[in-house]
């Protein structure tokens, strides 16, 4: 796992992202924050630990489309300790025709993937054309191939708070719909898989 403090200021709390696949903390970098703001990428390996978070008074993990399941996964390993976990448009497992991603649109990703299709990707998440950006297309790849391969058998967690972009065009709104069925009842947002655009500042996030 990659692990960046996108901010740290010594706040009393600390909100942990489980981010998307390809997508950074730029992405939220305009949200207000009374939290130092822990950013997660990069699952090939979820054996990584954080830093040593005990002197927060308050952790809140918030994990977002296949962090969501990164994190779940993480998680089940017996690491972490939050006071808080909320999950914005994602599934575990995240590859399911009718809960999660489709697969069909996984497989396109992974064997498709070049600098062509990933600005075409980002477009989709935003919901609009996004500035051209430079990937490692390798690293991405492989990120996609060992997401899509881990077992999830078995791995469940107790969210306190999930929301769900209408307009997500990566996991379906009826998908997640039914993936949280049973669970806490989902915020509806109108927006797109990126969802930090609809907010200003973390706290309408977390709750």
């Amino acid at each position: 796992m990659q692990i960046t403090w996108a901010v740290r200021r010594g706040h009393a709390r600390v909100i942990v992202v489980f981010g998307g696949w390809g997508i950074g903390p730029d992405a939220a970098s305009h949200l207000g924050a009374d939290a130092d703001i822990l950013w997660v990428s990069d699952y090939r390996d979820l054996t990584t630990d954080l830093p040593d978070l005990a002197d927060y008074a308050e952790r809140i993990l918030v994990a977002w489309s296949f962090g969501v399941c990164s994190a779940a996964y993480w998680l089940a390993q017996g690491r972490g300790d939050f006071t808080r976990c909320v999950a914005i448009n994602g599934t575990c497992p995240p590859i399911d025709r009718m809960c999660g991603l489709p697969p069909v649109m996984m497989q396109k990703t992974t064997l498709n993937l070049n600098a062509a299709s990933y600005a075409v990707f980002l477009q989709r998440c935003f919901g609009s054309v996004q500035p051209e950006r430079t990937i490692d297309v390798e690293a991405l790849h492989n990120q996609l191939v060992t997401i899509g391969a881990r077992d999830y058998t078995g791995v469940a967690m107790v969210w306190d708070r999930v929301i769900i972009s209408r307009g997500d065009r990566i996991f379906p709104a009826a998908n997640q719909r039914r993936a949280w069925a049973g669970g806490p009842k989902p915020i509806e947002i109108d927006g797109p898989h990126v969802p930090f655009g609809q907010f200003r500042h973390w706290e309408e996030i977390v709750g």
